[in-house]
Order: C-alpha cells, then sequence, then structure tokens
C-alpha cells in the first residue's frame, strides 16, 4: 500500500528568495490601487499612534504636574479624536488587506486548478493526490494569512519603529541611546532566529503534505484496508507519519517561544533602562516627569513590533514555503502541453468553436457514415500506428514497433495477456501518454499536429471502472456540456440506461452519492456508456467496457453497443472473447507486439494464441 519515502516530498530553494515574491506580484498587480491605499494609511496609522505619548506628556507636564487643569479637556478629546481616526484607519487597512488577500488566493487557486487539469497522466503517477491537494488548498491559504499579518503589515511596522526611534532621538537624545542600548542584542537574537527557523517551516509544509497524501489514499481505499483487517497497520502508518509532523512543528515552537520570552525580557532591560537614567534627569531637574512616562509608552510601542515578530516570521516564512511549493507545481511541464505543434491557441480556439457549431446542427445518429464495405479499405485510414514503440519505466518496453492501420468505421478488437500493451495503446492514442518512436495518425495528420481538445473531442473512452461524480445522473452524462445535454435522454436510451433511470424517484436528475456509491457497478458502467454516446464521438474505444456488468445486464449493454458502434470507428479491448467475435479484425498483442490479425474465424483456423485463449475461456465457462 504505502512504500518507504514516497511522502516525503523534496525540501529545498532558499528560506526567503525575493524572485518568488517579485513572480507573486504578477497576482497582486491587478489589485494594486487597494494596495496603494494601504501604503498611504499606514504613515497615517503610525502617526495616530505616535501622536498619543505625546498627547499625554502634554497633559502631564502642561496641566497635571503644574495644577492648571484648564484645557485638559480639550487634550483628553484630542486623544479620544486620535484614537477613534486609528481605529477607522485600522479597520480599512485590514479589510482591504483581507480582500485583497480573498481574492489573490481565488485568482492562484484558479491558475493551479487549470494548470493540474492539463498535466500529463505520468505526473499523477509520481506524485500523491493529497500532496497537489495540499498545494491547491493549505499552500494557498498560507498566502492569505500574509496578507492578514504578514508583508504589509511590516512595512507598517517598520514606519511605525522609524517614528519612534526618530521622537525619541528628537526629544532627548541621551535617554534614548541609553535606551537603545539593548538593540545591537535585539538585532543578533533576530537574525539568529531567522536562521534557526527556515528550515523548520519548510520540514512543517512537506511533512503535512505528507500526510494529506496518507489520509487521502486510506480514505479512499477504505474498504479494502478494513476488509484485509488492515486498521492496525494503516494505525500505526499513520501515527508514523503524524509523528514526523508533530516533530517538525516541535522547532517552529522552540523558536517562537524563545523569540517572544527574550523580546520581553530585553522589553523590561529598556523600560527599568528608562527609569534609571530618566528618574536620575528628573531629579536633576533635567528632564521632566511628562517625558519619561512618554519614553515608557514609546518603547511599549516600540517593542510590540518586535514581540509579534514571532509570529509574523512564521507567517512569512510558512509563505516563502508555500510559495516555493506553489511555483514548483506551476513551473511542472505539462509534457503533452495544451495544443499541438505549429498551431497556436487562437486558432485552436476558432477551430473548436466552428466545430461545436457544426456538432450542434448534426443529429448524434446520423453524423457518421455507415460501416465501410470491405471495398472502401482502399480509402485513406482513419487511424495509423506507425512503428510505435513506448515504455513507462525506461528499458522496459511496453509496446516494441507495433504498427495498425484502421479504417473508417470498423470495428478492432486487441486482444492479449494482461500488462501485454493493449490499454497502452488507447492510452497513446489520445495522448495521455506521449510516444517515444514512431507516430500516431488521425486522418493523416500526426496527432502531436493537433490540440488536445480537438484530438479528445473526436473520440469517446469507456473505461472498466466507471468513475461518477457527485451531481445529477443528467450530470454525469453530460459532464456540464450543453451539447452533450440535449442529447442525455437518447444516449440513455441508446445503452439501455433508461430502463433503470426512469424507475428512479427523481430520473435523470437523482443525486449521484460520491463515486456513485447508491448506483450498483453496472448502472455506473452503463451511465458511462451513455456519456460516451452523449458526447457523440468519431472514433470509440471500449477499454474491459463490459468487464464489470453482470450476466443480467450484459444482453442489454450488447444491445446497446451494437446502435452506439454503428458508424463510429472502434477500438475495443476485451479479455471475454465472446463478446468480440463479431468484430472487423481481432488484433493479439504478446508481449507489445502485435502476433496475429484477423477475423474470429481466421484466427481460430490459425490455431495461434487467440485460438489457445479462446478455447482456455470456454473450458473454463
Amino acid at each position: 500500500m504505502h512504500h518507504g519515502g514516497i511522502y516525503a516530498e523534496e525540501i529545498a530553494g532558499k528560506a526567503y528568495d525575493g524572485a518568488l515574491l517579485k513572480r507573486f506580484a504578477r497576482y497582486v498587480s491587478p489589485y494594486r490601487l487597494a494596495i496603494i491605499v494601504v501604503l498611504l494609511i499606514l504613515p497615517l496609522v503610525a502617526a495616530c499612534r505616535l501622536a498619543q505619548p505625546w498627547i499625554i506628556k502634554l497633559a502631564i507636564d502642561g496641566h497635571i504636574v503644574t495644577g492648571r487643569l484648564a484645557g485638559l479637556e480639550s487634550i483628553a478629546l484630542a486623544f479620544l479624536g486620535v484614537l477613534l481616526i486609528e481605529s477607522l484607519l485600522s479597520f480599512l487597512e485590514v479589510y482591504l488587506l483581507q480582500s485583497v488577500g480573498q481574492r489573490v488566493m481565488a485568482d492562484i487557486r484558479s491558475e493551479l486548478y487549470r494548470h493540474v487539469m492539463h498535466l500529463p497522466v505520468s505526473w499523477f503517477d509520481r506524485v500523491p493526490v493529497g500532496s497537489a491537494v495540499t498545494r491547491l488548498t493549505s499552500d494557498v491559504e498560507v498566502l492569505g494569512e500574509m496578507f492578514a499579518s504578514g508583508i504589509i503589515t511590516i512595512v507598517g511596522d517598520i514606519v511605525l519603529l522609524i517614528g519612534i526611534i526618530s521622537v525619541m532621538l528628537w526629544m532627548n537624545l541621551k535617554l534614548s541611546l541609553v535606551t537603545f542600548s539593548v538593540l545591537p542584542l535585539l538585532l543578533y537574537v533576530a537574525y539568529t532566529f531567522r536562521r534557526r527557523m527556515r528550515q523548520s517551516f519548510r520540514e512543517v509544509r512537506a511533512r503535512l503534505g505528507g500526510l494529506n497524501a496518507f489520509l487521502n489514499e486510506c480514505l479512499s481505499g477504505i474498504s479494502i484496508i478494513q476488509i484485509f483487517n488492515r486498521e492496525r497497520d494503516e494505525l500505526r502508518r499513520f501515527s508514523q507519519l503524524n509523528a514526523l509532523y508533530r516533530d517538525a512543528n516541535m522547532p517552529v515552537i522552540f523558536w517562537d517561544a524563545s523569540l517572544y520570552a527574550i523580546v520581553e525580557a530585553l522589553s523590561s532591560i529598556a523600560v527599568a533602562l528608562i527609569i534609571w537614567y530618566g528618574g536620575g534627569e528628573i531629579a536633576r531637574g533635567i528632564l521632566t516627569f511628562g517625558v519619561l512616562v512618554a519614553f515608557i509608552q514609546y518603547i511599549e510601542k516600540f517593542f510590540g513590533p518586535i514581540r509579534d515578530l514571532s509570529a509574523k516570521y512564521s507567517v512569512m516564512q510558512g509563505a516563502m514555503a508555500s510559495l516555493e511549493r506553489i511555483f514548483a507545481l506551476l513551473d511542472t511541464g505539462q509534457g503533452q502541453g495544451a495544443g499541438g505543434r505549429g498551431q497556436d491557441s487562437a486558432e485552436r480556439s476558432q477551430e473548436t468553436g466552428n466545430r461545436s457549431q457544426e456538432r450542434a446542427e448534426i443529429s448524434p445518429v446520423t453524423r457518421h457514415p455507415s460501416p465501410l464495405t470491405p471495398h472502401t479499405s482502399l480509402l485513406a485510414p482513419l487511424i495509423e500506428f506507425r512503428d510505435v514503440s513506448f515504455s513507462y519505466q525506461e528499458g522496459n518496453d511496453i509496446l516494441s514497433g507495433f504498427s495498425l492501420t484502421v479504417q473508417r468505421g470498423q470495428r478492432i478488437a486487441l486482444v492479449g495477456e494482461s500488462g501485454g500493451g493493449k490499454t497502452t495503446i488507447t492510452r497513446l492514442l489520445t495522448r495521455m501518454y506521449d510516444i517515444e518512436r514512431g507516430s500516431i495518425r488521425i486522418d493523416g495528420n500526426d496527432i502531436r499536429d493537433l490540440s488536445l481538445e480537438e484530438l479528445r473531442g473526436r473520440i469517446g473512452v469507456v473505461l472498466q471502472d466507471p468513475c461518477l461524480f457527485a451531481g445529477s445522473i443528467e450530470f454525469n452524462i453530460c459532464l456540464g456540456d450543453e451539447l452533450a445535454r440535449t442529447r442525455v435522454q437518447q444516449a440513455a436510451a441508446a445503452v439501455g440506461a433508461d430502463r433503470f433511470i426512469e424507475r428512479l424517484t427523481n430520473g435523470f436528475q437523482e443525486e449521484v452519492h460520491e463515486r456513485g456509491s447508491n448506483f450498483s457497478v453496472g448502472e455506473k458502467q452503463l451511465i458511462s456508456f451513455a456519456r460516451a454516446v452523449a458526447f457523440d464521438p468519431e472514433i470509440l474505444v471500449l477499454d474491459e467496457a463490459t468487464a464489470s456488468i453482470d450476466s443480467a445486464s450484459e444482453q442489454m449493454i450488447q444491445e446497446g453497443l451494437h446502435g452506439m458502434m454503428q458508424g463510429r470507428t472502434s477500438l475495443i479491448i476485451a479479455h471475454r472473447l465472446s463478446t468480440i467475435q463479431d468484430a472487423d479484425r481481432i488484433i493479439t498483442i504478446h508481449h507489445g507486439v502485435k502476433s496475429e490479425e484477423g477475423t474470429h474465424d481466421e484466427l481460430m483456423r490459425a490455431g495461434g494464441i487467440y485460438a489457445r485463449l479462446h478455447k482456455l475461456q470456454f473450458a473454463e465457462g
């Protein structure tokens, strides 16, 4: 089930990379007006905070110490006014930052999802689903935290700190120098903290991705785990990953607590220095009591942002680790690409629109020509495999020099032992994987010169394991495509799915639970059959499509298949040889090589691999 370090993601890259932020700025750029407003608000908020200790100083020195209470009300109102202005400005700042953060996260999630949807299948073979989900959810969510209490608020803190230092130096140079004597130690602590924390944050994100990947796999295969009594073993594996995630968080907690405690201690030392030196200055009549109180308040405001530095540093380092992972995913080559060679996106979009219009005007029943007669074999073939070789792992060819010509309207059956390369042939035809050597052509065009949308729009695939999505039966047949939606009922009738659908309470609007758990395997396969028909493909690929159908359903399916394949070119992969005896040609695949080709009767007379497989199956039957 799980092997070695499959869940341990690579941890690489810099802890804090300016190039990452520069690239990230592209997503923020559309909302730069809001960011500019926030940046204008920051010095105003800082000014309000700087004014508060100064107003208190005026009240103490000008009124409270001297005993002149006249005018004290005005100073109190001014103080309240400054507090009110600061509150309003802070509200606007937080609201704008949070709203921009949500919009940026939505944009990044959309781009990530769009990118993942076009990644080659080979990428999903290597990357656990949980890790990909983590990047689209948790990693993106961290960027929202960066907006809420990260990069922009750090700018505000810097403005405030510069303002406090300037005001304190202006008020009393000597007292300021005494107070700031703790700053060198503070800078050293912050530098050490940064070095210690950077690797810890990436460890945490990587361990979380591994934990999510494991949970996704286990919950998806919970029935297998329970049937084979593997609950304890899986709990042990989960405990290991959970412990790794917990342990990765321990250094973060330690350095976070350490920084907070040290900053708190330095803040207290600074206040003590103010009282010690400032008290002596007051006794000598050099310093006023109001200045001493203002200095104490300024130093509290000075260490406030630094005290929060641990949390903000955590957010920023987490954001950097997340940006590394997000951009690494976006930089993952799409392999098969978004389109073919030598054809730009505008042309492909126009052609797609034209084809959609044509398909809307053609009946799904009459769109394709009737099956070709033997005399039409001289016409150009629809599908050609020319000396195709392919391997999933280097040095282990699944197909070797495979060639096949399929005329328009023919029904071609592929048979052979499991792992012989039959399914690989259909995967290469649909460009789920790209061939390594040779070529595959449709209507004389190399499929690599076609856009994926155009190529796959001509091919309908029905797999052995039907895949259903949460939603209605209608949605699962048309998948939201408006043209296919108009054919839903006709497609269901063509494969016999309407017989059980019409017995349901809500008919085609009946809700499909996750993975179609409220339908039998046969019913789910009937829905997937109807889906293939609704999209009206020119080429039909059936990969063990009847393997999951029970005997009672098989007769109904066979009737539907006959109508569905009428006028279409079909590639049928089947282990149950009884289902493909009427195919126009049967191809036997043995160790990735085409070993036999002919009709059922011809291959039976030849007495080769096909004949032996047929006799074996019927002997078992």
